[in-house]
Formats: structure tokens, sequence, C-alpha cells
């Protein structure tokens, strides 16, 4: 289970600010004039605006994640910092997840943050692949929608001497991303089904290395989070040190 960190925030901003306004309105006045503030009240008046303002940021306009998995492989690799754009999908209200204005709609082909239907307390990243109505069929890692294929380019098949999977371009509705999948394709390299109303199917990058819709169904409207739109930075590890070469934005 991830450590719910809008919540944990909510509650840092609504003590400090709750501490600041009661001193305002029952306890300065009863101080005598130039004594010193209690310490609590001094910690709540400097971390209320600088909480408050970070609350805002992260709730409606743009949250950091870091990858912790390969299955969007090779767009996004493990220890990429990137950000996440919260108003791109509609405006929601912070912890509740609740929509409260329409901005935007998933195309096919964004990357997209979510929580999936299976772990409803875990960020996903994942690339949208199927649109409500839309008519899905995987074969051996190739893929239909609506019954048309999307056209993969070959760009090299990996290691040279003995090569166990392949890189290429795949094209969703005129715009092109890097997909990988074995050789030897898995399990998920096979499905069909139709994406109900209000739903969303989400595929990684890394198509022999993602659980996904094709285990675990389609993804609500509801428990989107947000557009993954840039890397700004790479970090493998506490012993390593930052990287800025892959920062730019999301294909």
């Amino acid at each position: 289970m991830d450590i719910n960190f809008p919540l944990i925030l909510l509650w840092l901003v609504a003590i400090t600010g709750i501490i600041w306004l009661l001193d305002s309105l029952f306890f300065a006045r009863r101080r005598q004039p130039g004594s010193e503030d209690p310490a609590v009240v001094e910690y709540a008046k400097s971390f209320f605006p600088v909480l408050g303002i970070v609350f805002v940021l992260r709730s409606f306009v743009a949250e950091p994640f870091q990858i912790p998995s390969r299955s969007m492989v090779p767009t996004l690799q493990v220890g990429d910092f990137i950000l996440v754009n919260k108003f791109a999908y509609g405006l929601r209200l912070p912890v509740s997840r609740q929509k409260v204005l329409d901005i935007g709609e998933p195309q096919r082909g964004d990357v997209m943050v979510f929580f999936p239907p299976h772990m409803n307390d875990t960020y996903y990243i994942k690339r949208v692949i199927g649109l409500p109505g839309d008519k899905i069929r995987v074969e051996d890692n190739v893929l239909y929608i609506n019954g048309k294929r999307a056209s993969q380019e070959l760009i090299q098949a990996l290691p040279p001497a003995n090569p166990q999977f392949e890189v290429a371009w795949e094209e969703i509705d005129g715009e092109r991303h890097l997909m990988a999948k074995h050789i030897v394709p898995s399990r998920f390299a096979n499905f069909e089904g139709v994406v109900p109303e209000g739903h969303y199917f989400m595929m990684g990058d890394n198509r022999d290395n993602s659980l996904d819709s094709r285990e675990w169904g389609f993804v609500p409207e509801k428990d989107i989070v947000g557009k993954a739109f840039a890397i700004w930075m790479h970090w493998d590890d506490l012993f390593s040190l930052p990287s800025f070469t892959r920062a730019g934005s999301i294909q």
C-alpha cells in the first residue's frame, strides 16, 4: 500500500491553519505586548503558507512521481522522475478524487497516471490504448483498435548476439511512441474486448513485462489522476548522483 501523501498533506495544512486561526482569535490578545509566540504557533505560522501552496500545486496543477518498475520501458526507465498534469482531464478534489470541472478527456496514446481497479490505493502509469466504446484486439503484441492495425516499425533486436526482445516504433492515431516486446510472446500477448462506457484500456509500453488492462481489466474514469507530460530528472538510487540527461517531454 502506498503512503497517502495527499491525505497527509491535507491534514498538515488543516492542523497548522487551525492552530494559527485559534491563536489569532483567542490567545494572541491575551499575551503580554512584545512577548514571543509559543513555539507551536511560530511553527504553524511558518509552515501553513508553504504547505498550503504545495497542497494547491500538487492537487490542481502538477504532481511529481517516480517510476518504480520497467512496465513503461523504453519510454520511461526505472528511476525517472516525471511530472503529471493534474488538470488535463478535469479538476478533481484532492483525496476524494471527485471531478468538479470538465476540461479535457484522455486520448489514445496519452501516458496516464491512475488507480487500477484491483489496487485502489496504488498509483499506476500506462499508456491509453482504448477509449470508451473501442474494440481492442491484441495478437502476438500487435494492436488492432476498432479493426485497424497499429503499425510497428522495428528499430532493433536486443541483445544483438542472441536477440530476446525487439524495440519498435508503434503508431496510434498518427502519433508514434516507443514500445518493446519479446520475440517469443508472453501470455499477455493476446487479448480481445470492448471498452465499457466511462472506462479506459491501458497498456504498458514494455508489452511482455506489464500488468495492465489485459490482466486486471478496464480503468474507470473516476480513478484517473492525470496526464504524464515530462521527465525532469533521473536518479537510480541514493548512492548515485541525479542526472538530467533524460529530461524532456514524454512521447
